[in-house]
């Protein structure tokens, strides 16, 4: 069984379509966790197209009643920005992504080449100095897991964004394979096993018997267009249980 954490982001870009403040954060935050979500994800990139940095002391306060039981997990950039919203805010866990500050979308996870390296692994030790899991966002390759277990960061979090374009295709069990590969070593390292990006309802299933043992899918994007379709806490109920 696989924890389903809501990522906001979507919510917030839509909201900022408007100066209205509508859609409400706060309500659909409270939505996802009465529907069944087991933790709240955000992105608060620099320029705040979608998660601004007011959103996460609200967001970190109004779940106060459900952690740590239910997690919160910011996602970012190792900066000092980023580290300054993970001092103010102490969540549960935090993702690492290697992506620059102004990226689109991000699609690619951390190698831990020396460069890397040199950033990742300070900022892993002073964020485990705050309480958080820290978790680093990589790509499918199981070689990857050595130099993540090096860096002391507690686990990974497996881009699946290839793998949900090659479900489209029909063609995805190369990438599913190398998914199950990546996961299986990083449990055998001890490593929490997440994944995440382009997720649904459709590609959930094989994932799921591929790495029947993740510990949690941080899912916003589909999940929010299969809202607008299904409502947004039925679908939130959906997604739980196809973790499940």
């Amino acid at each position: 069984m696989a924890r389903l954490s809501v990522n906001l982001n979507k919510i917030a870009l839509l909201r900022n379509s408007r100066r209205t403040g509508v859609p409400d954060l706060a309500r659909f935050a409270r939505l996802a966790l009465e529907a069944g979500a087991k933790g709240l994800t955000v992105h608060p990139r620099p320029d705040e197209r979608h998660i601004r940095g007011s959103d996460v002391p609200m967001l970190a306060d109004l779940m106060r009643p459900y952690r740590p039981a239910v997690e919160f997990n910011i996602e970012g950039y190792p900066d000092e920005r980023m580290m300054q919203i993970l001092r103010d805010n102490r969540p549960e866990q935090a993702t690492l992504v290697p992506d620059a500050p102004d990226a689109f979308t991000s699609e690619e996870g951390w190698n831990l080449a020396p460069e890397q390296a040199a950033l990742a692994h300070p900022a892993i030790a002073a964020m485990k100095d705050l309480g958080c899991r820290v978790i680093l966002f990589i790509d499918p390759d199981p070689d990857v897991i050595e130099r993540v277990v090096r860096s002391g960061a507690d686990g990974v979090e497996i881009y699946t964004g290839t793998y949900a374009a090659e479900f489209r295709a029909g063609r995805h069990e190369t990438t599913l394979a190398s998914i199950a590969a990546t996961a299986i070593r990083a449990r055998e390292a001890g490593l929490v096993v997440n994944a995440g990006h382009d997720l649904n309802l459709h590609n959930i299933p094989p994932l799921m018997r591929a790495v029947p043992f993740l510990a949690e899918a941080s899912i916003g994007h589909e999940l929010t267009a299969d809202a607008l379709e299904f409502g947004f806490a039925a679908t939130v109920t959906a997604y739980a249980k196809a973790l499940e």
